[in-house]
């Protein structure tokens, strides 16, 4: 079996991924309303970028969105740019699907057949990045 520890001399303490966005507040309901992140932390008129920062409950793994005074587009730049969540219980990724395109978010097909093929489901957010809800395999 591989050792997949990091170097001694890299030890990160938080993960976070950032993009940009213009529609700040769509996003906000996409992630915070519908997937149940909570805001971490927010801002305003930081060099120009307002954004918002959510996490994962008692992780330090964070997702950033920016955008910026003069304009900042968000589109998606292709079906495989994915944002994976890895859900136990299946009947809560039916759930939390159902609440989704109940305010009014698209599920979409897979560009992948790997994932429907596992039961997993595929939102786009208000820029059209895909989100995918995976439910855990059974054994």
């Amino acid at each position: 079996m591989s050792d997949y520890s990091w170097p001694d001399d890299l030890q990160p303490f938080q993960v976070r991924v950032a993009r940009q966005t213009d529609q700040l507040d769509a996003v906000k309901r996409f992630y915070c309303e519908g997937l149940g992140l909570p805001v971490l932390s927010e801002f305003v008129g930081h060099a120009g970028y307002d954004g918002l920062i959510v996490g994962l409950p008692g992780r330090d793994y964070h997702l950033e969105f920016v955008q910026h005074e003069d304009g900042s587009p968000g589109a998606a730049p292709g079906k495989e740019n994915l944002l994976v969540f890895y859900i136990r219980d299946e009947s809560a990724v039916q759930s939390l699907a159902q609440k989704l395109v109940d305010m009014s978010y698209v599920r979409v097909p897979a560009e992948n057949p790997w994932w429907e093929r596992h039961h997993a489901i595929t939102i786009e957010d208000p820029d059209g990045w895909r989100i995918v809800l995976q439910p855990e395999p059974e054994n």
